[in-house]
């Protein structure tokens, strides 16, 4: 069976800034048959996210990320639909997902590896599965509960990083949601401060772009910040916990900033930055998501009913076309998208 897949073309570099010409597009082959416990699948939607920078290093520095392999082909979060079916426990017609799916038009996989999908839980919007009811969400939600030590009534600020991205819209909502009395999105355009505001339910939100972000954060969060869910490092986030609290606490999610340096994870804070957090006593602690598996289905539900209610908005740039997945990467990680990342492969 003759498919489409994208391979890694080239490696931009440890200190590089990744383009669309890192990726390739080329026709491969699939076998016809599948075997006992495969399953033959069909594209969908395709994830695209900034961690996938470090996969194009030779060393993506983590323990648990392997590197993508030069003309080979890459993967990451999929959605598909089974075409034929060899396992007990899937049939032709069922939506299904994994973190590991190739980048290519349709795919012969480990039925095993597969989780199985309820569109009804997403009011039929498959493609949540991939953001705001799947590992984006579950990263905000998992974050602010394991890291933020968010309690209602503590009338506590949070301050949001990247704040526009997949996971910081997200993050803002369930903070709100989870107690906290002002939430304060940071990002790069005017577009994106007004739809944080005006759609997402933000107090506020700063573009970093523009004026004294220090300034602004003294004004929008008088009290201080109590929480930080911190998605970008560098210059903006020595700001932001140079105003946190006396027990505060940095929800250390991503560093995007820093991606396209030969740094290690987490990246070290500047001296001043990390006296105040050790004065202050501000937790920063690593956070992985996929230590906490034991509580995704709970999880996972929980955003669900959050978005069938209205509660959690959601937002996606949806790019289509296999061939565009490279452009759609460069976008991302030039910061010009809002929400989650998307690459509609087929219909």
């Amino acid at each position: 069976m003759i498919i489409q897949r994208v391979v890694l073309n080239s490696r931009p570099g440890k200190n590089g800034v990744p383009v669309a010409e890192n990726f390739r597009l080329e026709q491969s082959t699939i076998a016809d048959t599948v075997q006992a416990g495969q399953v033959r699948v069909k594209t969908l939607y395709l994830s695209v996210d900034p961690y996938m920078r470090c996969r194009m290093n030779e060393d993506t520095g983590s323990d648990y990320l392997q590197p993508w392999q030069l003309s080979e082909v890459a993967d990451g979060g999929g959605i598909g639909v089974v075409e034929e079916s060899k396992h007990q426990n899937l049939a032709k017609g069922d939506f299904v997902t994994s973190f590991t799916w190739p980048w290519q038009t349709a795919a012969i996989l480990d039925g095993d590896l597969l989780q199985k999908l309820v569109p009804q839980l997403v009011n039929g919007r498959l493609s949540y599965f991939l953001g705001a009811a799947g590992i984006t969400g579950l990263t905000a939600l998992l974050g602010i509960r394991e890291k933020g030590h968010v309690a209602t009534g503590a009338n506590q600020t949070m301050v949001v990083s990247g704040a526009a991205g997949a996971c910081g819209s997200l993050a803002g909502q369930i903070g709100r949601l989870e107690g906290c009395s002002r939430v304060v999105g940071i990002a790069g355009t005017d577009e994106k401060c007004s739809i944080l505001v005006q759609e997402m339910g933000f107090d506020a939100a700063i573009n970093y772009k523009k004026g004294d972000v220090a300034k602004q954060l003294r004004e929008f969060c008088p009290s201080g910040v109590d929480v930080y869910f911190d998605n970008v490092g560098g210059d903006i986030s020595d700001t932001v916990i140079s105003q946190m609290n006396q027990n505060s606490h940095i929800i250390l999610c991503g560093q995007i900033s820093q991606y396209n340096k030969d740094v290690p994870y987490p990246p070290p804070l500047p001296p001043d930055t990390e006296k105040i957090q050790k004065e202050r006593n501000i937790t920063r602690e690593r956070f992985l998501v996929l230590n906490y598996m034991d509580k995704q289905e709970a999880s996972v539900l929980q955003l669900c009913q959050w978005i069938q209610e209205g509660k959690l908005k959601v937002r996606e740039t949806v790019v289509e076309g296999l061939a565009n997945i490279g452009a759609a990467f460069q976008s991302m990680m030039n910061g010009g998208n809002i929400g989650k990342q998307i690459v509609s492969v087929s219909k």
